[in-house]
């Protein structure tokens, strides 16, 4: 299927007892590509980049769990599709991941408007994030949410300059609470690209 035509549909789910059957052995086989597609950003963020693949095993994952089965599988499309790449994007889940819980809060009511200032430098250039307008961020008494989807449209000429060795590639954040930049690996450049059309 081409990039750009990637859906998760009803046809690509298996029913709850067949997929609880083979669970184990879909989490290893999917794991090596999600750490390729986990960045840790400064101390406390990790970014997800999501693909086809790690959408469609959240989906079952939530069937399984929830067993809402037919009833609850649009509700879970309509969450997880749009967070699959369509060719000319990378699309990331970024949480705060804090446990203490009384450092969370404060860490969290300082970074009101984060969903706003993420970013993928390449080369010279800055891809902005854009946050999914689905839900508000960030609270009316400035306090972040702790996950964030994030869209990164990229150009063509973005997109190769991307794929180039030569050139460093950066996921960032300039928030003035939170300004922290981690350079991606070759791997987990090569593993992104081929969410590219």
């Amino acid at each position: 299927m081409p990039v750009a035509d990637r859906t998760i549909t009803p046809a690509d789910i298996m029913p709850d007892s067949e997929f609880a059957r083979v669970r184990s052995e879909r989490r290893a086989a999917l794991l090596p590509t999600k750490r390729l597609r986990r960045v840790a950003l400064g101390p406390v963020a990790t970014a997800y980049f999501e693909c086809f693949e790690t959408m469609l095993f959240q989906i079952q994952e939530m069937l399984l769990i929830e067993k809402g089965g037919a009833e609850q599988l649009p509700d879970e499309l309509a969450a997880y599709n749009p967070l699959i790449p369509q060719g000319s994007e990378l699309v990331a889940t970024i949480m705060f991941e804090i446990d203490d819980e009384v450092r969370r809060a404060r860490v969290l009511g300082e970074l009101g408007g984060v969903e706003d200032r993420f970013f993928i430098q390449i080369g010279e250039e800055k891809a902005r994030g854009l946050p999914e307008g689905d839900v508000e961020r960030t609270r009316d008494d400035g306090k972040a949410s702790s996950v964030h989807f994030i869209r990164f449209p990229l150009t063509p000429a973005q997109k190769a300059v991307f794929r180039d060795p030569a050139t460093t590639i950066s996921l960032g954040c300039d928030h003035e609470r939170y300004g922290h930049l981690a350079l991606l690996s070759p791997a987990t450049r090569a593993e992104l690209a081929k969410d590219f059309d």
